[in-house]
């Protein structure tokens, strides 16, 4: 009996232990006695660059130059398991049945905003991407506001994508050679927009993404055609018209916002609500849902050299890189680590060789 007393002795500690660090999460990173595998976000610390065996299978067997169908997927599982290829690219009708994102607020889910996003839906009529949704295979290309992308050439090669996704206010025109001259998807919110309707591409998808529960009433107004009343709440001047009929317009899945931020760059949750430094950038946004949505994901124009304070910030104006300041929202160094892992794991190309390089 004195026997059995000392063994619970000795084994109840341990168990406590093991459930602590079960739920914690360390026992997934960690192997006894061994260094770990995995960093905090689920991320293998040493991605081997090269394909795994059985995606040497898969994808040795294609031409040069063909597109590899769920390729950028099978590889962001190889170098974090957890990744779960499915996630709607844009809100449709059936919106709430969307579990993880139906419980947070904007910019995290939709939570408050369910009546204003059905209305607007009622409106818009389309939720995916008729012509791009029958390729068995689909290439991305998702092009960033850098000035790295100045004196590149890379317009031809970016046209070239079957998805060629851009940002906020970054224009085209005057800057083809360089950026390319297609538009498939833009991604914006309301301080983002275009403000200038005459600045907008033809044949492109504008693509909606909030940020906080009133930018969802000015997505109505601009569905609507109606005179945006009042502009208190926005920290910038924003649009007051889009040129864009309903079926052109589009609302993304907030999930990629939330899973961005908490899953992939380790940012803090703060409940669930818009805080400091927990919020990704829209580029990296758009990264994320590629990553669900495409078979091959590139990037341009990403990566911003802090040693050079006289090159240009964005490779539309002037100003230049001396004015970017910490910001409140964005973590950018910790933003940064995350797309390297994914540029060191192929998971995506870099095109202008700007994230592992600044």
């Amino acid at each position: 009996m004195k026997l059995a007393h000392k063994l619970l002795f000795v084994l109840c500690p341990m168990l406590v232990l093991g459930f602590i660090c079960y739920s914690s999460g360390k026992l997934h990173f960690y192997v006894w006695g061994q260094k770990p595998l995995f960093d905090k976000q689920g991320f293998l610390l040493n991605p081997d660059i090269k394909l795994p065996p059985e995606l040497v299978y898969q994808y040795g067997n294609l031409s040069e130059g063909a597109c590899k169908p769920g390729y950028a997927a099978a590889k962001m599982t190889a170098i974090y398991p957890k990744f779960s290829k499915p996630a709607s690219m844009f809100l449709d009708r059936n919106f709430r049945r969307l579990a993880k994102v139906s419980n947070y607020l904007p910019p995290f889910g939709f939570k408050t905003q369910e009546r204003i996003i059905d209305s607007i839906l009622t409106e818009t009529k389309n939720y995916g991407l008729p012509e791009l949704d029958g390729l068995s295979c689909k290439r991305c290309v998702i092009v960033g506001n850098g000035g790295i992308l100045s004196n590149k050439s890379l317009g031809s090669r970016i046209d070239e994508y079957d998805v060629v996704v851009r940002l906020n206010e970054a224009p085209v025109n005057g800057y083809t050679r360089d950026v390319g001259s297609r538009t498939t998807l833009r991604i914006t919110y309301p301080e983002g927009a275009i403000q200038k309707p005459e600045r907008y591409e033809k044949d492109s998808i504008f693509v909606f993404s909030a940020f906080k529960p009133l930018d969802f009433k000015w997505l109505r107004q601009m569905v609507l055609k109606k005179d945006l009343q009042g502009t208190e709440g926005f920290w910038k001047s924003v649009a007051r018209f889009v040129p864009r009929d309903p079926s052109e317009i589009r609302i993304l899945n907030p999930y990629f916002i939330q899973e961005a931020a908490f899953q992939f760059i380790g940012l803090p949750q703060n409940n669930g609500l818009m805080g400091r430094g927990n919020i990704p950038t829209l580029g990296t946004v758009a990264i994320t849902m590629a990553l669900h949505n495409c078979d091959e994901v590139a990037v341009a124009g990403f990566g911003y050299d802090m040693n050079a304070p006289h090159a240009p910030l964005h490779y539309y104006e002037t100003v230049k890189m001396s004015a970017i300041k910490e910001s409140w929202t964005h973590n950018i160094s910790k933003e940064k680590e995350f797309l390297r892992k994914l540029v060191k794991a192929n998971v995506i190309t870099d095109l202008t060789n700007g994230i592992l390089t600044f």
